[in-house]
């Protein structure tokens, strides 16, 4: 795996709700603050969005995977498909999500492992 990237897999929902600042008033705004605090990090970065947030777009560093249906269900497609050869972060607090994606052999941080701003 010498030359291969880590794969970072953010749940944009679970991390941008985990801090009551008034994202609920525009979802999609704070997905995008979110997705430029993600950028210039060494891993390649993929931000799973659902819901309003589904309008926000890719950046350099950081692809947009907005999710058609479940979030959590992209997520661990991504891993799936992706993360085959590679270390894979999932970062999410949803329980469910973690038990799913570690089952794919992924690891897992909480939503304070990345910067919001």
């Amino acid at each position: 795996m010498a030359g291969v990237k880590p794969l970072l897999v953010v749940d944009a929902a679970n991390v941008v709700g985990s801090v009551p600042d008034g994202w609920w008033r525009d979802r999609a705004g704070a997905a995008e603050r979110l997705r430029d605090a993600l950028r210039g990090r060494d891993e390649e970065v993929v931000l799973v969005v659902e819901g309003k947030a589904r309008t926000v777009s890719s950046v350099p560093d950081v692809r947009v995977v907005a999710a058609e249906h479940s979030g959590d269900d992209a997520i661990v497609e991504v891993v799936r498909v992706e993360g085959a050869d590679r270390p894979v972060t999932v970062v999410t607090a949803d329980r469910e999500l973690r038990r799913r994606v570690t089952a794919l052999g992924a690891e897992v941080a909480g939503p304070t492992s990345v910067p919001r701003r």
